[in-house]
């Protein structure tokens, strides 16, 4: 299963996020090796959006659990955020590959 976490960063993200960024990194870094978060970044132009895609079996719960821990999240970089399950079919990493 993958999950999609994204984030709503407040407009003044840039200046706002050095005071976590490094936490907020190693947490990351954290959940990347434990084979759970494949790629996190921001999106855009601003940046005013991020993307995290999480895998595994409880890929939403664990994506759940990251965003309430986050110092993002919880110092205010983050003004929203929403975590949805993805049903990937298409790629080397899709859980329910459909090819045709």
């Amino acid at each position: 299963m993958h999950a999609v976490l994204e984030y709503t960063f407040a407009d003044n993200y840039l200046e706002s996020r050095e005071a976590y960024r490094g936490v907020h990194l190693k947490a990351a870094w954290q959940a990347v090796e434990r084979g759970e978060l494949l790629l996190g970044g921001a999106v855009g132009d601003g940046p005013f959006t991020g993307l995290l895609i999480f895998i595994g079996e409880k890929a939403l719960e664990t994506a759940q659990a990251v965003a309430a821990a986050d110092p993002y999240v919880t110092g205010g970089v983050v003004t929203s955020w929403t975590a949805r399950a993805w049903t990937t079919v298409v790629g080397d990493e899709a859980v329910t590959p459909i090819r045709p």
